[in-house]
């Protein structure tokens, strides 16, 4: 089990035939990943990588049976290609771009709201590494190989952690059910929340590690989920310890803008609420160890 995609989800690449699109998409495809087709604009009826390309997203999910898609289109249009994937009837979307607009994240929030809840398109990033299911399938750019097939679910913000924290337990021979980049935006598709919620439906997912960071709520709101909804262990760590208040750091979510967004407040926090901290990100993998010995 995993959740989100598995072997047998049908994916498609939106940005298909740019160079950014066709490296990772080529990459998806070596790794296994379903891939039936992209989509790029007046381009389709062509053939790209050995796959159909579509002049849209409805009739790749008309033809192909599209149910999952990646954006790799720039700024400016990557708002107006989530949304055509949403109409599409497309079921879950990475969004990779990194530099939407914070506006037109707001319209695409909007958007999605006007879906009833079955039939609302999830989202993940944008600015995000991805999702895998190692061994299955891989929705994203993330190096494939650093990941073993498993049972601990990760979710982060930052991508590079991510790779961190699957590297270091496939080093202690510990796996991965699916890690999820949820992106560093100040306005995300999905939630940290939304995803631990996902992971304690998944019968083959036995821990949770999230990684956050400085700013905003959602770590704190996914440790409350944490403490009243989930039988499964979370392990979380928090980037920005040194961080200067007030200071922007990498993702544009990074900053510290009101009470208890720092991450020694949100530490302590998530301890109060019985998530067990990593104290650096070296003592991901050896911290996800313990938890998982104590399981038994």
């Amino acid at each position: 089990m995993a959740i989100l995609i598995d072997e047998n989800t049908r994916i498609i690449v939106q940005g298909f035939t740019g160079k950014i699109g066709t490296f990772h998409a080529q990459d998806m495809i070596d790794y296994g990943s379903n891939v039936v087709g992209g989509v790029t604009p007046g381009k389709g009826g062509q053939k790209h990588l050995g796959k159909p390309v579509f002049n849209t997203v409805k009739e790749a999910v008309e033809q192909v049976g599209a149910e999952a898609s990646i954006i790799f289109v720039p700024p400016a249009f990557a708002a107006d290609s989530i949304m055509e994937a949403a109409d599409a009837g497309i079921k879950y979307c990475v969004a990779i771009t990194d530099g939407i607009p914070t506006q037109d994240m707001m319209t695409v929030k909007n958007f999605l709201r006007r879906f009833s809840e079955d039939e609302r398109m999830m989202l993940t990033g944008p600015n995000c590494a991805g999702t895998i299911s190692p061994g299955k399938s891989m929705l994203g750019i993330m190096p494939g190989h650093i990941y073993k097939p498993g049972n601990v679910g990760i979710v982060g913000r930052s991508g590079t952690l991510g790779y961190e924290a699957a590297d270091q337990m496939k080093a202690l021979n510990i796996g991965i059910s699916t890690s999820v980049g949820i992106g560093g935006d100040p306005i995300n598709g999905s939630s940290h929340r939304d995803i631990l919620e996902k992971f304690e439906q998944d019968p083959d997912t036995k821990v949770v590690v999230m990684i956050g960071e400085i700013g905003g709520p959602q770590e704190v709101e996914a440790g409350i989920f944490f403490k009243e909804n989930m039988t499964k262990p979370l392990v979380a760590y928090i980037a920005g310890l040194t961080a200067p208040k007030g200071r922007r750091m990498g993702h544009a979510g990074a900053i510290i803008s009101s009470s208890g967004e720092s991450a020694a407040e949100k530490v302590e926090r998530l301890t109060e609420l019985g998530v067990t901290i990593a104290p650096t990100p070296s003592a991901m993998g050896e911290t996800v160890a313990k938890v998982l010995a104590k399981l038994g």
